[in-house]
């Protein structure tokens, strides 16, 4: 759970009963009626898509010179599989070897569980309580006549797991998983864009149904919560709201005091859904009443440095360099330098998939050439202490023209989209 999921699943422990607008909870009902937009969502990932991912991992693995991969409960063994399962002391692992089929290493009372959602062909390898299941990974190894090499982590992979299955397998060597994982998941489908931009109409909604809906004396956990009941009332997994007002604003990723609208303050909402399990993310800010100069000021610099970073993440240019076009605006005009507030503090993006946050930053340094199929955001935040901060996010996709945004940019504080 990163930092926004746990400060909006706080939020909403102490969100008032009754925060959601009469028109969302028309909306809501509306949904409910007629199916609301889920039925016109696209076709979740299938189980061909699925193959093809774990024949690509298998050409990596052998481009790589490894024997298998192991993936642990989580997001990429959900990418692989389709399934979700809870992350426990029990070791529920993947194993996709470089040649053959891959095997399920599962607790033996966990079976019957296990293969409700397992559809696609995979050898289901048992243990028991006593046993020690890391064995398995080398003994089903070497029966496929990969008896020796590398085993690749995903990055995920908890210690304990890793560790045993170092010790329990010393004719191999435990490697990271990377050269596997990252250029399968990094790279998008036109299937997978198409479920990243569903979430994004949604959380456009939800953005412009919150904002239509502020009055004085809401708190940010109210604003936040309305954003939920739009993200679910369309069909959507609800991610995260996290609503910044005022001072807060500041703080890229919020404080835990509840914050009360009134007029003339900055409302700052990061924004998020998942449609079958690709995810959404957009931020807006905007000002109740009549914003000032000088939040007009900050919005256009801000603005203008979200367009650098647009204009420099082209095919063959590196994310450092999206991170230093944004970056040179904020500075030029007399703030940072580098990561010094008032100015911005963070990278200037981040990857996003089916994690809101995935590989393919937008980060000083990063020599990764973008590529046709990566998605990240550029959201080059400007923070000023004591007064507000300002951040315009929308997440893009490269093709094989250049970006293309997955939601429009703003062009004003009053007009979000």
């Amino acid at each position: 759970m990163h930092r926004r999921s746990f400060l909006s699943f706080a939020a909403i422990g102490l969100m008032a009963p009754a925060t959601a607008s009469a028109a969302v909870r028309i909306a809501r009902e509306r949904s409910l009626h007629d199916g609301g937009l889920f039925t016109k969502f696209p076709k979740p990932i299938t189980d061909k898509e699925r193959l093809e991912r774990i024949a690509k991992a298998q050409r990596l693995l052998q481009e790589n010179e490894m024997a298998g991969l192991i993936l642990d409960a989580g997001t990429s063994m959900q990418y692989f599989s389709g399934i979700r399962w809870w992350p426990s002391e029990r070791a529920l692992l993947i194993l996709i070897p470089a040649y053959g089929k891959p095997g399920i290493i599962c607790p033996a009372f966990e079976e019957d569980r296990l293969r409700e959602q397992l559809t696609l062909d995979m050898n289901v390898l048992i243990w028991d309580e006593h046993e020690n299941p890391f064995k398995l990974v080398g003994s089903y190894l070497s029966d496929l006549g990969l008896s020796k090499g590398k085993i690749g982590m995903e990055e995920r992979v908890r210690f304990f797991i890793s560790n045993g299955i170092a010790k329990a397998n010393p004719e191999y060597t435990v490697v990271s998983g990377d050269p596997i994982t990252i250029p399968c998941r990094m790279i998008k489908t036109e299937h997978e864009i198409a479920l990243m931009q569903a979430a994004t109409n949604i959380t456009i909604k939800a953005i412009e149904e919150a904002v239509s809906s502020l009055k004085p004396g809401m708190t940010n956990y109210q604003i936040g919560g309305i954003v939920r009941e739009v993200h679910e009332s369309h069909g959507a997994e609800h991610d995260f709201a996290l609503v910044l007002v005022g001072e807060a604003s500041a703080l890229p990723h919020g404080t835990r005091k509840p914050q009360v609208l009134k007029e003339g303050d900055i409302v700052l909402m990061d924004c998020g859904c998942r449609v079958h399990g690709y995810s959404s993310d957009i931020t807006r800010t905007t000002v109740y009443g009549e914003p000032s100069a000088f939040q007009k000021e900050i919005w256009a610099l801000e603005k203008k440095s979200q367009s650098a970073g647009f204009a420099a993440a082209q095919l063959g240019n590196t994310g450092g360099m999206v991170d230093a076009a944004s970056r040179k605006v904020i500075t030029d005009a007399g703030y940072g330098p580098g990561y010094k507030v008032p100015g911005l503090p963070h990278r200037t993006g981040h990857g996003i998939g089916m994690d809101g946050h995935e590989w393919g930053n937008m980060v000083k340094d990063n020599p990764r050439k973008l590529e046709k199929g990566m998605c990240f955001s550029i959201e080059p935040t400007i923070a000023i202490p004591g007064k507000f901060g300002i951040r315009l996010e929308d997440c893009v996709y490269m093709t094989e023209k250049g970006p293309r945004w997955f939601s429009k940019p703003a062009s004003s504080l009053k007009e979000l989209f």
